[in-house]
């Protein structure tokens, strides 16, 4: 088999397409979920905390150049190293919102699995020592 047929065997494969699809419908979500965090839940969690922006919250690890804002944007483009703690902490509450969205999601498909009613089975061919004894019976009541 050629490297290109293997390769065309292995793309068109169910699980890898189904992959495919989940990575990009993932990607969608995540921008969902990073919005849901950062446009409604952080503005919530710092009005509680007194008006404060999680994501501005950083160490300076290096002098501050003359001249530059005291803003972490600012200090980044003036390549500025700083520890942005904030921002870490608002990517993280967006890992958690996701994980427990994709946990419930799982957990609500494994219940509609367990729900559907298991197709009936096909009648299993008893074992040949079954057969056997049968047609011995049926040979001694002739």
């Amino acid at each position: 088999m050629s490297f290109v047929s293997e390769f065309k065997a292995f793309a068109m494969k169910g699980n890898v397409v189904d992959l495919a699809v989940g990575v990009i419908i993932g990607a969608a979500f995540g921008k969902i979920v990073d919005s849901v965090v950062a446009d409604l839940i952080m503005p919530v969690v710092g009005a509680i905390f007194g008006g404060l922006d999680f994501s501005q919250f950083y160490f300076v690890l290096k002098d501050i150049p003359p001249g530059v804002p005291n803003t972490l944007a600012d200090l980044k483009k003036a390549g500025v190293p700083v520890f942005a703690w904030g921002s870490f902490l608002t990517v993280s509450l967006n890992f958690v919102i996701l994980a427990f969205i994709i946990f419930m999601m799982v957990k609500q498909i494994n219940r509609l699995k367990r729900d559907e009613p298991a197709a009936p089975a096909a009648p299993a061919e008893p074992p040949e020592d079954i057969v056997l004894l049968r047609q011995i019976r049926d040979a001694l009541n002739k």
